[in-house]
């Protein structure tokens, strides 16, 4: 859980619809691979994740930052895990905003 996962961060900003085409290039070009502060908010909600013992193996919740705008990714087992990881982040000090694209785990029902 604590890895960051091998996607570009701007790959996930468009995906996630957090903004359009001209503002990510505008925020790509402010921030490049992040803004300054980006990677302590990161290592944060990724320590306040682990405090959680719900949200570990098997579930991988991934966790990148660029602006302040924390993106959560991965997938959990229940509806209700997922919602916990977003409370957590948004708890954390420097978040300015969550986007989350946290999957559902197919369970085979």
């Amino acid at each position: 859980m604590s890895a960051a996962r091998p996607v570009g961060l701007l790959a996930l900003v468009i995906a996630a619809g957090a903004v359009g085409g001209c503002a990510a290039v505008d925020l790509w070009r402010k921030c490049g691979a992040g803004c300054p502060g980006d990677a302590e908010i990161s290592t944060a909600v990724r320590a306040r994740l682990g405090q959680h013992t719900e949200l570990l193996a098997p579930n991988h919740v991934y966790v990148s930052t660029l602006d302040g705008v924390v993106y959560l990714s991965g997938e959990v087992v229940t509806d209700t895990q997922r919602l916990d990881a977003e409370d957590i982040a948004r708890a954390t000090p420097g978040v300015r905003r969550l986007v989350d694209i946290i999957n559902l785990e197919f369970q085979g029902r």
